[in-house]
């Protein structure tokens, strides 16, 4: 190629370069100018599809544009974070993902994203978890538990809501730090699991505190602790595990995520939005009814907490051994 036709090519190159930068730019201060879609990686119903949608409604009050849902369960969750991944970086396709997001890529060989695929917008809520034993069982505090799973090593066993579920995750960590055996019964979903440890088959469950607190006021359950290091507001009567196990601290949490390279004034926009709507009483009430805390920081806050909780998590899933097949 002769060097005129070199500089031919190049400029033609740079002008597309530069006039892509400019759209971009433009979308941005435009945005959003048509309706956006938020992914959810699982089926309707889950606290994940119920924050998404309660997010949306915000979202469209906020910036009087259309927000809808679409949900695309599958995989543990990783079908619809693909599909995300997979999405262009101009803020029409967004992801409202809970803490799976960090932890498939430890579960399984291979996952089609990762986390750099993704720009973080604001952490939305963190999910309260408890330990809950069946009212056969004969202890009343964590330290009972873990003196009676000692003695009968191996014969106690916890349920979980399947396999590779911050259920079994927060089990296996609290196994670590006690150096206890109990025995993992994988079910599908949180209540089939909750209810045969009603039962007496099961002898307990690291639980999401929703789901299980019709049983807890029933008397069907008895709740020795939250996994979180404080107590729970709600609950200021029940220790938290930390209280005997030093240092232990388990919640789960529900995040917001723009594809990677989406224009920082986006998810700025985005990010204020919704910070503006979880600062409200009524928000965090709603929140505190389906079992959930409401946050908010920064974008630059919340990847600084993915990463953390995504190191945190890995050490304990490689030191389990735990495996998505």
């Amino acid at each position: 190629m002769h060097a005129a036709d070199r500089r031919f090519v190049y400029v033609v190159l740079l002008g597309c370069t530069l006039s892509g930068v400019a759209s971009l730019a433009i979308g941005a201060d435009n945005y959003p100018s048509r309706p956006v879609t938020i992914v959810v990686p699982f089926t309707p119903g889950a606290s994940t599809d119920t924050l998404a949608r309660f997010e949306a409604d915000v979202l469209q009050r906020a910036l009087h544009q259309s927000f809808v849902v679409e949900n695309r369960p599958g995989a543990g969750g990783e079908i619809g974070i693909a599909y995300a991944a997979k999405a262009a970086p101009d803020g029409y396709t967004l992801l409202h993902a809970p803490s799976v997001i960090t932890t498939l890529p430890y579960l399984k060989k291979s996952t089609s994203y990762n986390l750099a695929d993704f720009d973080p917008i604001v952490l939305v809520g963190l999910t309260q978890f408890g330990l809950v034993v069946s009212p056969a069982l004969p202890v009343n505090s964590v330290q009972d538990l873990i003196a009676l799973a000692k003695a009968k090593s191996g014969a106690l066993t916890y349920a979980s809501a399947g396999i590779g579920t911050p259920h079994q995750i927060f089990a296996e960590l609290f196994k670590t730090e006690t150096g206890v055996d109990i025995r993992h019964v994988p079910y599908r979903g949180t209540v089939p699991g909750l209810t045969d440890v009603a039962s007496g088959n099961i002898s307990m469950e690291f639980t999401d505190l929703a789901p299980a607190l019709p049983l807890i006021h029933a008397g069907g359950l008895k709740i020795l602790a939250v996994l979180s290091s404080q107590r729970n507001p709600e609950m200021p009567n029940v220790p938290s595990v930390a209280e005997t196990v030093q240092g232990y601290d388990a919640m789960g949490w529900q995040g917001f995520f723009a594809h990677a390279g989406t224009p920082k004034t986006i998810v700025d926009k985005l990010n204020a939005a919704l910070v503006s709507d979880l600062k409200r009483q009524e928000t965090v009430d709603r929140f505190k009814a389906i079992g959930i805390v409401a946050q908010w920081d920064t974008p630059q806050q919340f990847r600084a907490f993915v990463a953390a909780e995504s190191e945190r998590w890995g050490k304990v899933i490689r030191a389990a051994g735990i495996e998505l097949q």
